[in-house]
């Protein structure tokens, strides 16, 4: 048994079973790929992979657990490779960041600025995607941490630290009949067609939270990934918006009216994580104290010792976190 074909089996289930795919995402052959996922399964004696004449159609329930411990030899001989990195060339190396549009766009770019000035041999990725894309990135091994604030559920093998909170505001144009509003009820809300994030994305379940405890229902017209899009469909007269306050900029944003909308929405919480048992480089620890200072080396440490979330939702209880 050899940790490439771990390695191909891992990636084909990767890639959908697309052979093809997977060979041409490790620079490799589709014959040469086959040649080893089979040599693997005639060591084994079982079948990794259900077939439907060349093509893989499915994995097997034996497949599944050997694809499973693959993950795990896979990420254990990565962070060897993190342990040896460290100590030969501690500024040197790369990091790979799952989030979302708005963390991107606007929680992001300063502490990504400082990092590349602070560690300018470290390549730095990012990959955007929505709730359920960000934890596979992790999980799959593509990112080394996930930024985001929705879907709790998606992370639950992920070792997720709060960062900070964030409210909502009412984005209107400046001849809105709420614009000259200093405050805004959820009643008022209710009566314009709303532009708003995607379900499941960004902070969305909060919005359908308070209309659920008011017995209203909310009527959105226009959904959107990110908070952009949704302050061009406001200019565009296609309803009111709410989003994230921080991504209202007071300079680029003029044509537009912010209320603060935090008395109606309830907060919400952005967190970073990875995968339990991953070895974090100095600069990952620097990376994750920058865009959270409370989350320091020597507090992320005695986390990693923590085995029940419960605990860790416990012990962050004692700290006040920001709020954007």
């Amino acid at each position: 048994m050899k940790l490439q074909q771990l390695k191909y089996i891992v990636e084909v289930v990767n890639h959908d079973l697309n052979v093809s795919s997977t060979a041409e995402s490790l620079y490799t052959s589709q014959p040469g790929i086959s040649k080893q996922i089979r040599s693997l399964e005639d060591e084994l004696g079982v079948q990794i992979f259900g077939r439907s004449g060349k093509h893989l159609t499915k994995l097997t329930p034996a497949g599944s657990q050997i694809v499973e411990i693959a993950r795990d030899i896979l990420s254990r001989v990565d962070s060897i490779k993190s342990v040896a990195q460290e100590y030969t060339n501690p500024e040197r190396g790369q990091l790979n960041i799952a989030t979302t549009h708005t963390q991107a766009r606007y929680a992001l770019p300063d502490v990504i600025s400082r990092f590349v000035k602070r560690y300018p041999k470290v390549s730095l990725h990012m990959h955007q995607g929505a709730p359920s894309q960000i934890a596979d990135f992790v999980l799959k091994g593509a990112s080394d941490f996930a930024i985001a604030t929705e879907a709790s559920h998606l992370y639950e093998d992920l070792l997720m630290l709060p960062c900070y909170h964030w409210t909502r505001s009412l984005i209107v144009r400046k001849d809105h009949p709420l614009a000259q509003r200093s405050s805004i009820t959820i009643y008022d809300i209710a009566q314009y067609p709303l532009v708003t994030y995607v379900f499941g994305f960004t902070g969305r379940s909060s919005l359908d939270t308070a209309f659920n405890k008011a017995k209203l229902k909310p009527n959105i017209v226009f959904t959107a990934t990110d908070a952009d899009v949704i302050k061009t469909y406001v200019r565009l007269g296609v309803g009111i918006g709410v989003m994230a306050r921080m991504a209202y900029d007071n300079e680029l944003d003029r044509d537009l009216v912010a209320i603060d909308a935090s008395h109606i929405f309830d907060a919400s919480t952005t967190r970073i994580g990875f995968r339990r048992g991953t070895v974090l480089r100095s600069y990952m620890y620097d990376f994750i104290e920058s865009f959270a200072p409370h989350l320091t080396r020597e507090t992320i440490e005695k986390v990693m010792q923590m085995k029940d979330p419960n605990e860790v939702e416990r012990f962050f209880d004692q700290f006040d976190l920001p709020v954007r």
